[in-house]
């Protein structure tokens, strides 16, 4: 019996009426069918407990198939680009468009830069069509060409025939920065000597004189450094981060769109000018922040503030270029990604990833409790 013995509704009076004796052998009944549902309901919450393990746990294997699939696939890329991206296609792991392979080949997490230029450089139909999805998707509204050479996606990826003026003028402005910065080299050459040498590049015809010296006075009196694909890639140095990529940050005093590498890692933030960049330029901690969509002349823009306090800076710090450490000076950051897609993969990340302070929460509720006693 699911009964106790000690049930009150186990020890029967002599003197029940048979109404009596029949409502209490009712609510014996009654008592017996809700245990079964008891016990049906726990059996139904353990069936479905050991589902959603094995769900889990299908998902993890997956993921780490996955995860496999792709370290796998930008190996085979490096050694053989075509073969590399036909694995990546073959396992889903990439659609089979000049689209989706570009945004592959723009954010080159773990690729090398010979082996995207040599794919680029195909005179495949389809290759050239990558060729101009990729383009596309770099930043270089109010770039001169020596600040987007120095930009580390555009790491002089295509060959010669494909835009001679832009390479033979790009490689010229290389070796003029080598030339005037390098201690080694004792005869620097003139701006006329600058000039002279790129005579004819442009299908015959020359480059205006103007461009040229104001490209030559750009380079003299700032060198400018394009990033060595060395492999010290910050893959190492920030292992298995929660999210990594190229996005678009808003400046804080100078309000300018810069394209920075973002590593999410640790409950932090951080951004470097370039991959190969040992240091972060800046750091910022997702302690007690929060973020929301916001609309923004640049697409798919999402910032972090501080809630409920929008005047107050946010703590963080970046790297100045003399090589200062410095307290950061934004009350917001806005941030913008190259695609919706994008937008949220990243938002959502950020929120996994933001923590509270017990302190503040502390605070807060013995603001609280001063407030509410002041009330009574």
């Amino acid at each position: 019996s699911l009964l106790k013995e000690s049930d009150p509704f186990t020890r029967v009076p002599d003197d029940l009426t048979p109404e009596e004796q029949q409502e209490l052998e009712n609510i014996r009944r009654r008592k017996q069918e809700l245990l079964l549902d008891i016990q049906r309901l726990k059996d139904e919450i353990a069936e479905v407990n050991s589902e959603i393990e094995n769900l889990d746990s299908t998902e993890e294997r997956k993921n780490m198939q996955r995860n496999k699939h792709v370290a796998m696939g930008r190996k085979k890329f490096n050694m053989d680009p075509k073969k590399g991206i036909q694995f990546l296609i073959e396992n889903d792991l990439l659609k089979n468009t000049s689209e989706d392979i570009a945004r592959f080949l723009y954010k080159g997490e773990g690729l090398n830069k010979t082996a995207i230029g040599d794919y680029l450089g195909e005179r495949d139909d389809f290759n050239i069509q990558v060729l101009h999805a990729f383009v596309e998707l770099h930043e270089f509204t109010d770039l001169n060409l020596v600040q987007a050479l120095s930009s580390a996606n555009f790491h002089l990826y295509f060959k010669a025939d494909q835009c001679y003026t832009c390479y033979i003028l790009s490689f010229a402005i290389i070796m003029l920065n080598t030339s005037l910065h390098n201690p080694n080299v004792k005869d620097k050459p003139s701006v006329e000597r600058f000039i002279s040498m790129n005579r004819g590049i442009n299908d015959g015809g020359d480059l205006p004189e103007d461009l040229l010296t104001n490209l030559y006075d750009s380079i003299k009196n700032e060198p400018f450094k394009i990033p060595e694909d060395d492999g010290n890639d910050l893959t190492h140095t920030f292992f298995n981060p929660d999210r990594e990529g190229w996005l678009l940050k808003l400046g804080g005093r100078v309000k300018t769109w810069k394209r920075r590498w973002f590593i999410l890692t640790d409950n932090c933030l951080y951004y470097f000018e370039f991959t190969t960049d040992k240091e972060p330029r800046g750091i910022i901690p997702l302690e007690n922040l929060s973020i929301r969509e916001v609309e923004d002349k640049k697409p798919n823009c999402f910032e972090l503030f501080i809630p409920e306090n929008k005047d107050q800076v946010i703590k963080a710090c970046k790297t100045e270029a003399d090589g200062r450490v410095v307290e950061g000076n934004h009350t917001f950051y806005r941030i913008s990604a190259p695609t919706p897609l994008e937008k949220e993969q990243w938002m959502n990340s950020i929120k996994a990833a933001i923590s509270r302070d017990p302190f503040y929460e502390m605070l807060a509720a013995r603001k609280k409790k001063v407030s509410s006693m002041k009330r009574h």
